[in-house]
């Protein structure tokens, strides 16, 4: 099947945007410290990367110079030129000579000729003898038109924009150079503003809701109107013309009134969505003004105890609402407490460990489709499972019999047990796990995210937060169950697909399906909420599935109709309906119904508890017939290439996003070939192919360099790591990548 490059143009140009930003912040960073070799290996990757990117998708300008800018960073790396503020301006010169390219690209423009200075500036600093002479005549010239006016003009300065949860206010924010005048407006006031909205926001579904009934009203004028005409017909003249002609008036009238009204809606559902951004961010808070507040905790806790502990804070700009940055902050401070107290070792036990005296305490926090992730992490020893295991047995919470049948993901969910510790003795600032219920109920409940934790003995733990945005408005997807219409928080869905019966699977007393090379267990809705059976459409043979996840828990739910997508005012369940654990709150609906909000991590909970297959299913074993292949490469652009290639042959793709992650997956399950870039961060192609050879597992898997390094020496290389295949991607083409992957593994079944 052939691969359309051009869909690919739009995610090359993306991506290629942040390797310019990359280089510019990394050329600006080399000037103040000229010898810093990381600093250059980062920006060479850059150029590499886009150089790789371009010629994957024949744009033979961009890549040309790329590669001359390539070879320049790598003369400067080897030390075959000196830095000096005029090379740096023809570097400069040829970063922004490439972002016009991107930028032309990216509209569908014609490519101009390189700039011959910029060229063979390039090729001689490449050859280590970019001389006085060619000093002066780059200094001779601008770096470009822009800067070139912004020298004449003198300098000037601005405001930088802040950064919100919203993605295009950047686009609707105006820096001026006059004082910015601000109004000091109240909480409650605020608060007040968000509600009305979140009323608009419900009307506006109202709306909707009328301008279907308009439609059916209409429909039924329409066939009124059909059986006037069928009577006009029969009645031999009889039939008074002035009625059908009233009758046709009244439908026109009705057909224009319905055309009107949808127009005025979708004005209407503009201006509210816009209303309803804008008021949001004036109540978004960025997450500094709780992670702030962590440093001095830190070193407080830390010095009590006789540690040393360094906090560090990554993306504190995140914008979160006021609402909820007013209810994590408890959550991260037992939580902080906990990696303080157990987490990090004593001083002397890391001194044995060989580990550095200072532990190293992480908070992160970014954006993920449409959510915040806040992840914390220590360097300490792990969440001992062992200890966990021998507490569960000894509290009574399981039998033996029971932990000996969970994993150890199973396992580590136990310190989110009421009351659970794997602490010899309770202290004041802590006991690992002792309050992490509390924690959980905080972070699932109160603000309908997830949670979860991974740890590894010797090297530490991480927490991993995920949080809607605001809770003010929620995303919700309508589903309809046995007759009843029911709501799920869409930053629970994963995916809705739909999946042929004949391809359910039973794995473990479980009916499940295979969903890109991991199991998920399927369970039909309405038995979990006690929904009385009646004909669904699962018995169909191809039910609609709507895949949720908590944290790293992932389940299939069979629901009988997808019904809508809307946002929607969430409000809270009464005093008296609390203690109802699997819905989480309620809404209204366009005709005044009252939808229950599912509350998924009750569902997960629940279809955990329940044992043997929900659904009849196939009989039939789990049988691996797909042949696995790990595609390795830092840029996103060329992994997805190579996965649409491959997967338009009917091969299963994992994908990689450097040395080091493909070295791990490759370690977690066994691939039948490995495809990997050379030039990558952490580590690179031929140390990883090298390290891949030592294992006994993959001494005679095959492995497939795919890069833009055209030397004989780099094939030389190739060849003594131990590659199968070096394919360089100038002459880049998918029937070549396929025929090498099946001359190679052909389609062979595992």
């Amino acid at each position: 099947m052939a691969v359309d490059m051009e869909r690919f143009l739009a995610r090359f140009a993306e991506e290629s945007r942040e390797h310019v930003a990359r280089l510019n912040e990394g050329l600006i960073a080399l000037e103040k410290n000229p010898n810093d070799s990381e600093t250059i290996h980062a920006i060479f990757r850059a150029a590499h990367t886009i150089k790789g990117s371009s010629r994957m998708l024949k744009l033979s300008a961009i890549s040309e110079i790329a590669h001359k800018l390539e070879d320049a960073l790598g003369a400067l790396r080897d030390k075959k030129i000196m830095h000096s503020k005029t090379l740096t301006d023809l570097l400069f010169r040829a970063v922004d000579t490439i972002s016009d390219m991107i930028e032309k690209t990216a509209a569908k423009q014609e490519l101009t000729a390189v700039d011959n200075d910029v060229y063979q500036g390039l090729a001689k600093a490449a050859e280590g003898s970019f001389s006085v002479e060619d000093e002066k005549r780059v200094a001779s010239q601008p770096l470009n038109e822009e800067n070139a006016e912004k020298e004449k003009a003198g300098p000037t300065y601005s405001k930088p924009t802040p950064v919100t949860a919203d993605p295009h206010a950047s686009k609707r924010t105006t820096v001026s150079s006059k004082t910015a005048e601000t109004v000091r407006v109240s909480s409650e006031k605020l608060d007040d503003l968000i509600k009305l909205m979140g009323e608009i926001v419900s009307n506006q579904n109202n709306l909707k809701q009328r301008m279907r009934e308009v439609k059916e009203i209409e429909r039924r004028m329409r066939a009124h109107l059909e059986f006037a005409r069928r009577l006009k017909t029969r009645s031999n003249g009889s039939f008074p013309d002035a009625l059908l002609e009233e009758a046709h008036a009244v439908h026109a009238e009705i057909r224009q009134l319905a055309a009107s009204i949808g127009e005025d809606i979708n004005v209407q559902e503009l201006l509210s969505g816009e209303l309803q951004e804008r008021t949001l961010i004036m109540r978004m808070v960025p997450l500094s003004t709780v992670f702030e507040a962590l440093q001095r905790m830190v070193r407080d806790f830390a010095g009590s105890l006789g540690k040393e502990v360094d906090l560090i804070i990554e993306g504190g700009n995140i914008e979160l609402d006021r609402k909820m940055i007013e209810k994590i902050g408890d959550p991260l401070v037992h939580m902080v407490r906990n990696a303080i107290d157990h987490g990090i070792e004593k001083l002397e036990d890391r001194v044995k460990a060989g580990k550095p005296q200072r532990g190293v305490l992480k908070i992160s926090a970014y954006y993920d489709t449409g959510n915040a992730v806040i992840e914390l992490g220590d360097d300490g020893n792990g969440i001992p499972l062992k200890k966990v295991r021998e507490k569960a047995l000894k509290r009574g919470i399981f039998t033996e019999k029971e932990l000996d049948g969970m994993d150890d993901k199973s396992l580590l969910d136990l310190i989110f047990h009421p009351g659970f510790s794997t602490s010899e003795i309770i202290t004041d600032i802590s006991g690992r796990g002792v309050g992490m219920d509390v924690v959980k109920k905080n972070i699932v409940d109160d603000l309908k995210g997830a949670i979860s934790v991974k740890t590894s003995a010797g090297t530490g733990t991480i927490f991993l937060i995920r949080l809607p945005l605001t809770l003010a408005i929620m995303p919700v997807i309508l589903i309809m169950v046995s007759g009843k219409t029911f709501a799920i928080a869409s930053h629970y869905v994963r995916e809705i697909i739909r999946v042929p019966r004949a391809e359910f699977i039973t794995v473990v007393d479980r009916t499940a399906i295979r969903l890109r090379n991991e199991f998920i267990p399927v369970f039909d809705l309405d038995p979990l909420l006690k929904m009385p059976g009646e004909a669904r459409s699962s018995e169909a043979q191809e039910p609609l599935i709507i895949i949720v996840f908590c944290g790293s828990d992932y389940m299939g739910l069979i629901v009988d109709e997808l019904v809508d997508e809307e946002n929607m005012v969430i409000k809270s369940l009464p005093s008296h309906m609390q203690h109802i654990n699997l819905v989480s709150g309620v809404t209204i609906s366009s005709t005044n119904d009252i939808i229950n909000i599912l509350h998924i991590p009750a569902i997960l909970a629940a279809a955990k508890e329940t044992t043997g297959p929900r659904i009849h299913a196939e009989q039939s074993t789990v049988k691996e017939t797909a042949v696995n292949i790990l595609v390795v490469d830092d840029s996103i652009n060329t992994r997805e290439i190579e996965k649409s290639i491959l997967e338009s042959y009917g091969y299963r793709v994992t994908l990689a996003e450097d040395g080091m992650d493909g070295l791990e997956k490759a370690k977690d399950f066994e691939f039948d070939a490995v495809i990997t870039d050379v030039e990558m961060p952490k580590l690179d192609g031929f140390s990883l192919t090298e390290l891949l050879r030592k294992e006994e597992s993959y001494k005679f898997t095959p492995i497939i360099i795919v890069t833009s390094r055209e030397k004989e020496e780099d094939k030389r290389k190739g060849v003594q790591v131990g590659a199968d295949a070096y394919i360089v991607k100038g002459s880049f083409d998918q029937s070549n990548l396929l025929e090498t992957v099946q001359n190679l593994i052909g389609t062979k079944e595992k």
